[in-house]
């Protein structure tokens, strides 16, 4: 009996030693919100392909006021054009951030700065934002959706 006991508790302790097979979930949350300060800093870097490194292939970006941006190949050009008009600088406070698996989905505010690169005076906005991260076969989590817009009325025409 007390050998059957012993080898049962032995059998316990190795199974409690042995991985799950899921990933650790505290992990995966802690790398879902890197993204979060990842694509930040890519966005600020003003750099086109350090940008597209951080968005899935069928990225969508819904931008107020536009037409969706569907795709890397469309989404790119649209950047590039961005990021050659203005250097720009974003702040993007997380109101939400909730992991579900492989997918992610964020509630923020922002503030940007965008200052043209021809000179002018510098464009100051504030809105909110909506994204969806996705976690890709290869471990990395990507923007896979960006929605913003300004959290005031468009300014008048002149």
């Amino acid at each position: 009996m007390r050998s059957s006991l012993y080898a049962a508790a032995c059998m316990l302790a190795l199974g409690a030693c042995a991985p799950s097979g899921k990933p650790d979930s505290a992990a995966s949350d802690a790398a879902a919100k890197q993204a979060h300060a990842n694509y930040l800093r890519v966005i600020n870097s003003n750099n086109t392909d350090s940008l597209m490194s951080m968005v899935t292939e069928d990225v969508v970006y819904l931008e107020a006021g536009a037409k969706p941006y569907v795709g890397k190949s469309v989404v790119r050009p649209w950047i590039d054009g961005y990021f050659k008009a203005f250097h720009t600088t974003w702040d993007k406070p997380v109101d939400e951030f909730v992991v579900v698996g492989d997918v992610a989905y964020e509630r923020y505010h922002y503030t940007s700065t965008d200052v043209p690169v021809a000179g002018g005076k510098p464009v100051v906005d504030t809105g909110w934002g909506f994204i969806v991260f996705r976690r890709e076969a290869d471990g990395v989590w990507r923007v896979a959706r960006d929605a913003w817009g300004p959290d005031h009325p468009p300014a008048a025409a002149k």
